[in-house]
């Protein structure tokens, strides 16, 4: 019985670290959004990460990527996060054409 619960415990205090390493993870990543974006385009993912939360992972993913390449100069305005933010969601239209006989 005593055995049951140790294991018990473990896999909480398991769960536990890897909640906090997420949350540092999570931290990280906006404060590193926050020193590349201007003031409207951080405000604008931030919007992101409550309405779309894999999109914005996907999008601080792409800006960490952008500075590592060393290819951002100053912060990110608005329109250029816009455009980088049509770049990672664009979707080719699907075009249904109907012939008739």
């Amino acid at each position: 019985m005593e055995n049951e619960e140790e294991q018990y415990q473990k896999k909480l205090q398991k769960r536990y670290q890897e909640a906090i390493k997420r949350a540092q993870v999570e931290q990280q990543m906006a404060e590193i959004a926050k020193r590349m974006l201007d003031a409207n385009a951080y405000e604008r993912l931030t919007n992101i990460k409550s309405s779309n939360p894999m999109l914005y992972r996907q999008m601080v993913s792409m800006l960490i990527s952008l500075a590592q390449q060393n290819r951002v100069q100053g912060k990110i305005t608005e329109s250029q996060f816009r455009s980088l933010l049509e770049r990672l969601t664009y979707k080719e239209d699907t075009k249904i054409e109907f012939r008739h006989k």
